[in-house]
């Protein structure tokens, strides 16, 4: 029996402009009704010609009311003359497995659920965003299409009768009334992406790697989920393929509130990863975040690896990995805020490197245009060409192949990276949910500095440390690609010794405001490469706080998170 396609009248709402990943809200706002509904509507809509026929993937991170959300969008391709949907078993699929099978099949994009490393919960964070057909994140140009439809949707279309079960593995067709055949295929949410795995890295060397086989020394891995997406692929590719002990993969249960943690790979919300690391027992552990898209590293004793460093090296022994012996790298890429140790790796290696503002799209033109194999962003995203978003698993396969190809430790490799390119000492300063109005006037403040030229030249002093200030922007880029323009994308403070002070107000929140401030330090002298971030970098920090007033201006003495 043909199903019936329904149009229900609907207003708009005036808050569903998309940020840098997605539309972020509590997630009663999106239980309210017709809310999710319209953010759907005005994503397909912003399909246009070629939305009708077409394939579409549909996925997420596991979150509370990912089940909900699934239906409705179901039902809703349905009725909008999408031909076919591909969605993972129940509603699971990581960021980056989206964004493989987009391009696998070739679909035209994909509907991920997702509020990536933020909470979840009835009342904590969710999330949408659309990939599109390259199986990057939507561009600009199509976000604002996207909120504008929001402003002025006044229907939905949707089959509310069309039923289906995601929690089994099926392929189900359906006649919908007046538009014709409409096909749902739930499929492991694991498979594609483990079989892709395969193909990029040596899994015959990292098994010998993680369970000592074949005579060789083994490497003791502790691998922490965040009861996020990424259990499933753990089990999987770790476990079952690459014999890492069962025991040493925690939190791997991906739960809807992520067991009432935050699921965000850094030293503060994956404090029991560092913890258990400290012990000394592992050599190499990894914390990945609620979408599987980021990845924290840490050496034996809770030896830190910056994600600066961490891109940095994995550039620095990019032939360790198999699939760039087949695809020579080209360029490198970071995003402004991100530390500068790449850009002597990419110097050295004689790469082109491009500095973008922070969100992975940005990327994507580069590597559609094969200017860019390997980038990465200070926010624990590393990736490469081989998808279209950052990959928390890619980043974690590629340590090990480089564990295995160099016989040396976490902490080995970074020092002798140090010692041949110097070290950039970074951190970066998070004040999360402050009032807007105060984020706003932090950036004023530091605004009105920049717009004064006679700042340049000046000097600062912290207890006898003087930085005198070289140069002031505010960051702006144009895409080398389509020549599209981005403006306002940080604010830029650069000293006559290389270091640098960055300001942002972050859009990834689901309410209020995050301040970022991250700073940025080279030292090349040996006798002090191996000084805690925190003490080498004290001096300009207070620096920065001084030239922005954040404490005065929040009235928070110190911030939510350190990195």
């Amino acid at each position: 029996m043909a199903l019936k396609m329904v149009k229900v009248a609907t207003k708009p709402f005036t808050d569903q402009k998309p940020g840098t990943s997605g539309l972020r809200k509590k997630t009663t706002v999106y239980m309210q009704p017709n809310y999710t509904e319209n953010f759907i509507q005005s994503i397909l809509s912003s399909v246009g010609d070629k939305l009708k026929g077409c394939t579409l993937v549909i996925g997420g991170d596991g979150r509370y009311y990912c089940k909900e959300a699934t239906e409705k969008i179901i039902r809703m391709c349905a009725a909008n003359q999408v031909a076919k949907v591909i969605v993972g078993q129940n509603c699971i699929l990581s960021t980056p497995a989206v964004s493989h099978i987009i391009r696998k099949y070739k679909t035209e994009g994909g509907i991920i659920e997702t509020a990536s490393h933020n909470p979840g919960g009835p009342k904590e964070d969710f999330g949408i965003k659309y990939n599109i057909s390259n199986g990057g994140p939507a561009l600009v140009a199509s976000t604002d299409k996207m909120f504008e439809l929001s402003k002025a949707i006044k229907e939905y279309y949707i089959c509310p009768d069309l039923k289906v079960d995601i929690s089994k593995i099926a392929t189900s067709k359906f006649t919908i009334e007046n538009i014709g055949e409409f096909t749902v295929q739930v499929i492991d949410s694991v498979k594609d992406y483990s079989d892709y795995m395969k193909e990029i890295f040596d899994f015959n060397i990292l098994k010998e790697l993680l369970t000592g086989s074949g005579g060789k020394p083994k490497v003791v891995a502790l691998v922490n989920a965040l009861s996020g997406v990424m259990g499933p692929y753990v089990k999987r590719i770790l476990c079952q393929e690459l014999g890492l002990e069962e025991r040493n993969a925690i939190s791997c249960e991906s739960l809807p509130d992520f067991g009432g943690h935050h699921p965000d790979p850094n030293l503060t919300y994956a404090s029991d990863l560092v913890a258990d690391m400290k012990k000394g027992a592992h050599d190499i552990g990894v914390a990945f975040d609620g979408d599987g898209d980021r990845n924290m590293i840490l050496g034996k004793n809770a030896f830190f690896v910056s994600p600066g460093d961490s891109l940095a090296v994995i550039a620095a022994n990019i032939d360790s990995i198999p699939y760039f012996k087949k695809n020579p790298a080209k360029g490198f890429a970071r995003s402004m805020p991100t530390s500068a140790a790449l850009d002597r790796v990419a110097k050295d290696k004689g790469k082109d490197l491009y500095v973008t503002p922070t969100g992975w799209k940005f990327f994507g033109n580069l590597m559609d245009a094969g200017k860019l194999s390997l980038c990465g962003e200070e926010s624990f995203g590393t990736g490469s060409n081989h998808i279209r978003e950052k990959d928390g698993m890619w980043a974690f396969l590629a340590w090990l192949s480089i564990l295995a190809a160099r016989k040396m430790s976490v902490e080995d490799i970074l020092k002798d990276h140090w010692s041949k390119y110097g070290r950039n000492f970074f951190t970066r300063y998070d004040y999360e949910g402050v009032e807007s109005a105060q984020g706003e006037k932090v950036i004023a403040t530091v605004e009105k500095m920049i717009s004064d030229k006679s700042t340049v030249g000046k000097e600062y002093v912290h207890k006898e440390k003087k930085y005198k200030l070289a140069q002031v922007e505010q960051f702006g880029y144009t895409d080398p690609v389509d020549k599209s323009v981005a403006k306002n994308e940080g604010l830029l403070l650069s000293f006559e010794d290389g270091s640098r002070v960055v300001f942002r107000l972050s859009g990834t929140g689901s309410q209020g405001a995050t301040i970022r401030m991250y700073i940025d330090s080279y030292e090349n002298d040996k006798a002090k490469m191996h000084q805690d971030p925190q003490i080498m970098l004290k001096p300009l920090i207070e620096i920065a706080l001084q030239i922005s007033q954040i404490r005065e201006i929040t009235g928070r003495k110190e911030p939510t998170v350190i990195t």
